[in-house]
């Protein structure tokens, strides 16, 4: 079973930039698209970013231009660099992997216990 370990999150001020990683264990990285999914108190779970097999990627509106998703097959890692963090980023982060067709994508494995980024005014 594969097993995801995030990690980089911190408090911030608004405009300020972190970098998030996760680590997954299992020999099926490269096999799937991987996700960065967010969880802010009283809200629902939501995809913020997508990263193909071959690359290519997908985010949601909220984070367009300033959230970039990649990834490195060679360390079984996923990257989520964030800039220009807003009040409204603050959240659990967590990564997972799954099947991405269209602009969709269905995560499959368990889900991680996040790293928490709090961004501050």
């Amino acid at each position: 079973q594969v097993r995801f370990v995030e990690s980089g999150g911190g408090l911030v001020h608004t405009g300020e930039s972190l970098r998030l990683s996760c680590a997954a264990s299992g020999s099926s990285f490269t096999a799937n698209a991987m996700a960065w999914y967010r969880e802010a108190p009283g809200k629902q779970r939501e995809a913020v970013a997508v990263i193909a097999v071959g690359g290519s990627t997908n985010y949601a509106d909220s984070v367009k231009g300033r959230f970039t998703i990649s990834r490195d097959n060679t360390k079984n890692t996923v990257y989520l660099q964030m800039n220009n963090l807003r009040v409204e980023d603050t959240a659990v982060y967590l990564c997972n992997h799954g099947t991405f067709i269209g602009a969709g994508f269905t995560p499959l494995g368990s889900w991680g216990q996040g790293t928490q980024v709090t961004v501050s005014s």
